[in-house]
């Protein structure tokens, strides 16, 4: 389990707390088989109780490192219906700015923060899952060029903020990207 280093959000009326798990380890994907569940997952949780109440997995095997436990921002917006919703909006390092219903987990849109995010071409709304690039991958037989963002991400530990008036959100993002050229130690 990828372990959590900050940015928690609190949300008193559903008595949930929120956050991000880390990426899995080692970097070197080919090691760690499978998504390596409940890394690189938002999650609720139950304030007393500490049980979870949902977790969504953004970036299932992560091979980039992006680490994705940044900011998660509260707010009540207005749906395409005109209904009345509370959300969970987290801007991750992975290039994806991703909303969730924050009392339920369910996935409402999941969107890049611009066009040069190339390492997924879009996340698939109704299985959560990202449908990646293989170009871009980090497998051992395939070296990736301008992969973006970097490891670093193009949303990283800057703070954010969001206008409920203007139902509008600021952040800080980073265009970073990187290459990834694999080799064996001995």
């Amino acid at each position: 389990c990828g372990h959590q280093w900050g940015w928690y959000a609190y949300d008193p009326e559903a008595n949930l707390f929120h956050y991000g798990s880390g990426n899995p380890a080692p970097w070197n994907e080919t090691m760690r088989p499978g998504d390596n569940k409940w890394t690189m997952t938002i999650w609720g949780r139950d304030a007393d109780t500490g049980k979870a109440k949902f977790g969504y997995q953004k970036t299932p095997h992560d091979e980039w490192d992006y680490a994705g436990v940044n900011v998660m921002i509260l707010s009540e917006q207005t749906d395409k219906a005109g209904k009345k919703r509370k959300l969970l909006t987290h801007p991750d390092r992975n290039g994806i700015v991703y909303t969730l219903d924050r009392e339920n987990g369910d996935l409402i849109s999941a969107n890049k923060l611009d066009d040069t995010v190339n390492w997924v071409k879009q996340v698939d709304l109704k299985t959560g899952l990202p449908v990646r690039d293989p170009e871009f991958g980090t497998r051992m037989d395939h070296k990736g060029k301008e992969i973006c963002p970097s490891a670093m991400g193009y949303h990283n530990q800057g703070h954010d903020s969001y206008d409920p008036t203007k139902e509008l959100f600021f952040m800080g993002i980073n265009h970073i990207c990187m290459d990834w050229e694999p080799f064996m130690l001995p």
